[in-house]
């Protein structure tokens, strides 16, 4: 037992890194004589570690019982974080004090299952103590830095330690990338490009990396290339990178599962759906040790929702989007909106305009609160330019939103980017009173919650503050007191602040006001007397149109003038002569009427009423003196018709 301990011990003073097959044997060897040697099985521990065989380590671990747990505590929390039992790693490396090794694991493991504040705080603790070695103080720089990019990304930006990279970090591409990531995450993608490109020369200007290495940490950079110029609006630049990237030698899953998706989204020419769904499920299942973070794990999913509706499978979309939509039927959550979306798209069936809201209109009956369901209604109408009917839906949806019992739904009631919205389609309808009463509402809701909407705090009190109504002046201070304390180097909330008190109390603002930049030199640039030759043109206020539009219906409408025709005389019109009192009558009534040839006079006679007959004429007898007796029409008896026999 003592000489293979002692070989054990003899092989620990000469190894290296490259030799843990040979200290694995070793330890096998002594284990087969003793089985309890603790030394042994610990050593062994670690060279399984060193080999990442995971799986084994913890196999021995077990097998060694407590006293061995106790010993390799943080070598058990490390192999638990690699094969993925995060919460047992988080559980146990906190159990272990004093230890820098366990501090390490806690951070990672915390970063993995998204808990990025925990994680924050763990690397920033350990930051501040002493570092023994360089390398562990460039971990605790690279850890950090993509610690504060995933922040970013959960709109936690405000405990991101960094929000632009030092002179350091642009000197190790780890860092560099970790920094465009960040910048990435709050839109400002000229930067991010900048920073991946410095941070792939770096990688390429590395010796001590093998050329296989350095594809596989150029591989995830070149995919957030592809992402960024696509975003910049470069398409055919980011598909031109992307097609030479050789997804097939990525050897991280959830890298090529990404890259194959940006490749697709940055096609400049229309794919073919079903080729593209059928590219996009090239990738197998991730392993558990290499999953998607939320954030991403959420876009892949939309998009193969959005390639299933692009190919015909509603019913598929339809039973997907369901189940995840009625385990929160009111929510202010991006993706749950956005599958709200997709469940309406497929029930329209990609139909847009009035067929698309005659068929999706219905699905409110059956999910009033639902905001994403109602946001795509409002935008159907407005494709179809019914702002009234777009308001009426949001005006709906915050009713019932209000007269909920669930305290959850306030919070919706208010939410800035529904709120926004009502505001647009107030303004589009020129109603500035509805505008200033629902910024007052939703500034008064927020102004008790612990995280500020700070956006739709400036708007309410910049709405309010130029308000004509004594009572919008003091909710007006009370926003801009409460923005200048949140954010006292602000210039817009100290603007406001002394605006808002410069009537009741300018002493107060005094000192704030000469803060504030002199408005001699605001104006030193503008050339007033040119202004005035130029003229300034200045519509109409809408008080002044309401005021116009309800005198002009006080006023009763006056008659519409009759436009008097120039006289037309005739060309031998005399004025000394009296015009005929018969010139309205017929010709042929007039009396001076002259008919032409025999039928025209025997016509006027028989048309003569009253007449006196002639005595010459014959009469019918019995008294039918007096009265023209009419030819018989018919018979044969009469003279015979010239004419054509």
């Amino acid at each position: 037992m003592a000489s293979a301990t002692l070989d054990l011990r003899a092989l620990l003073k000469r190894s290296t890194i490259e030799d843990h097959e040979a200290v694995l044997k070793a330890c096998n060897a002594t284990l087969k004589q003793v089985k309890s040697d603790l030394e042994a099985q610990h050593v062994k521990v670690v060279a399984l570690l060193k080999l990442e065989r995971y799986d084994d380590a913890i196999r021995a671990l077990d097998a060694g019982g407590e006293r061995l747990k106790y010993k390799a505590g943080f070598e058990q929390s490390y192999a638990l974080y690699k094969v993925g039992a995060l919460e047992e790693a988080i559980s146990l490396a906190k159990s272990i004090k004093d230890d820098r090794g366990a501090r390490h694991v806690e951070a990672q493991a915390l970063y993995r299952i998204e808990n990025f504040s925990n994680a924050a705080d763990v690397y920033e603790k350990l930051a501040e103590t002493h570092v023994a070695h360089h390398d562990e103080e460039n971990d605790i720089r690279i850890n950090g830095g993509a610690t504060d990019a995933q922040l970013e990304w959960k709109k936690q930006g405000e405990l991101a330690r960094k929000k632009k990279p030092s002179r350091e970090d642009l000197e190790v591409f780890e860092t560099a990338y970790n920094a465009a990531c960040g910048a990435i995450a709050r839109e400002e993608l000229v930067q991010s490009e900048i920073l991946l490109k410095r941070a792939k020369d770096l990688c390429n200007a590395l010796d001590e990396l093998s050329d296989q290495r350095k594809l596989e940490e150029l591989f995830p950079i070149s995919v957030q290339q592809a992402y960024v110029l696509s975003r910049l609006g470069k398409h055919e630049e980011a598909e031109r990178l992307v097609s030479e990237i050789a997804l097939s030698d990525i050897t991280e899953v959830s890298t090529r599962q990404v890259g194959q998706n940006n490749r697709l989204a940055s096609a400049t020419s229309t794919p073919n759906p079903f080729l593209a769904q059928r590219l996009f499920q090239e990738v197998t299942a991730l392993p558990r040790t290499d999953q998607l973070y939320t954030n991403q794990a959420e876009l892949m999913h939309e998009n193969q929702l959005a390639l299933d509706l692009l190919v015909g499978k509603f019913s598929a979309v339809l039973n997907s989007t369901l189940k995840e939509l009625s385990t929160q039927p009111c929510s202010t959550v991006a993706h749950t909106n956005k599958l709200s979306v997709l469940h309406a798209a497929a029930h329209a069936q990609n139909e847009l305009g009035k067929m698309g809201l005659k068929k999706i209109i219905p699905l409110m009956e059956k999910r009033p609160t639902d905001v994403g369901l109602a946001l795509t209604i409002v935008q159907l109408y407005i494709l179809t330019n019914n702002h009234g009917s777009a308001l009426a839906v949001v005006e709906s949806l915050l009713k019932r939103l209000s007269s909920s019992s669930d305290p959850r739904h306030q919070d919706v009631q208010f939410a800035p980017g529904l709120i926004s919205i009502l505001i647009s389609l107030y303004k589009h309808q020129n109603r500035k009173s509805q505008v200033v009463s629902s910024l007052a509402k939703a500034a008064s809701h927020w102004r008790h919650k612990r995280k500020l909407p700070m956006a739709l705090l400036q708007a309410a009190g910049l709405m309010l503050l130029d308000s004509s109504r004594e009572e919008d002046q003091g909710p007006a201070r009370d926003i801009f007191v409460m923005l200048h304390d949140s954010e006292p180097n602000s210039r817009f909330a100290t603007a406001g602040y002394v605006a808002a008190h410069s009537a009741a109390s300018p002493d107060k603002v005094a000192a704030e006001a000469d803060s504030l930049t002199k408005i001699s030199r605001l104006i030193a640039d503008v050339d007033v007397l040119k202004l005035e030759s130029a003229g300034v043109p200045l519509g109409p206020s809408l008080d002044a149109l309401t005021a116009k539009r309800k005198r002009a219906l006080d006023e009763k409408p006056k008659p519409a003038k009759k436009r008097v025709r120039k006289s037309r005389l005739p060309k031998d019109y005399d004025a000394s002569k009296a015009p005929d009192p018969e010139r309205w009558l017929p010709l042929r009534d007039r009396s001076s009427y002259k008919p032409k040839g025999k039928r025209g006079k025997k016509k006027v006679e028989a048309l003569t009423q009253g007449g006196v007959g002639d005595g010459s004429k014959e009469g019918t007898k019995g008294g039918g003196e007096g009265v023209i007796q009419a030819k018989s029409g018919g018979g044969g008896a009469g003279k015979k018709k010239k004419g054509k026999k």
